[in-house]
Formats: C-alpha cells, structure tokens, sequence
C-alpha cells in the first residue's frame, strides 16, 4: 500500500554531509574548510569582541582614567567682591556683565558667589545665587532677582 509521505521525488531528502570521512567521500582531508587561515581551524569562529590579537576594547577601556559628564552643568560665575566696581543703585544684568567681561560664555546661565565684599547697593538679576552671595548683598541694602 503506498501512504502519502512516500510520494515525491527522491532528491526531496536530502542526505546530511558527513565531513572528515576520507578522500573517497569527496569531503576528506581538509573537510570542505580549505586550507589554512582562521576558517580552516578548529574553533575558526572566533568570540564576540575577537580582534584579532589586539587588546580588545573592554580590556582596554579599564585603562582610561574617569569619565567625562557630557551634562554637566557649567554656569559663569561671579564673585560679590567683583561687582564692587560698577556704581551705586545700578541695576546688573546679563547684558552689562557681558559687555563689562565678566561673561566668558553667553549661552550658560550666571551664578553669583559670596567671595568678597560688597559695600555698595546694588540691583543684581541673576540665574542663580549662593546663600552667602544673598547674606552679603542684602547687608549691603541690594536686591536679588532671579531671571
């Protein structure tokens, strides 16, 4: 009786290729792989990250001292002692600390510190202020706006 699964071409299914069986076998000697180079030896694939020979990336990367904060904040800093140049009751923005150099970098907010000593009083608008900036700057009679 002829079932289903025994119709069809014979070459429908094909045989396994049995490699390294002897030169009669058509596959013997190198066992399809060539001769010589990586390929042709044993374990020819190598591991993820290989190279070659050369030290691979994660075995160097170790060696690079820290790291470098791509996010850091960097804002221009400003002591209370060096606003003691400009006049009484003036008002100090972004736009006068530019213009008088205090600005190195137009596009990072302003930050006034509390080093020095401010006598005079002074409107100052600015970013950011410390404790001691603020302590020292109202002593002085000035105001404080934060942009």
């Amino acid at each position: 009786m002829v079932k289903l699964g025994d119709l069809g071409s014979p070459k429908s299914i094909k045989k396994r290729k049995r490699v390294g069986r002897g030169n009669g076998s058509g596959h013997g000697t190198t066992s399809g792989r060539g001769t010589k180079g990586q390929l042709s030896r044993s374990g020819g694939r190598t591991k993820p990250g290989f190279e070659g020979g050369q030290m691979p990336l994660q075995r160097r990367l170790p060696y690079l001292k820290g790291f470098k904060n791509t996010r850091k904040k960097i804002n221009n800093l400003i002591n209370v002692g060096q606003l003691e140049k400009f006049k009484e009751d003036s008002v100090i923005d972004f736009d006068i600390l530019v213009k008088s150099g205090f600005i190195t970098n137009k596009s990072n907010p302003v930050k006034i510190l509390g080093s020095g000593e401010l006598t005079k009083k002074l409107t100052i608008k600015a970013n950011y202020f410390s404790k001691n900036a603020a302590v020292k700057i109202e002593k002085a009679g000035g105001k404080m706006e934060v942009i």
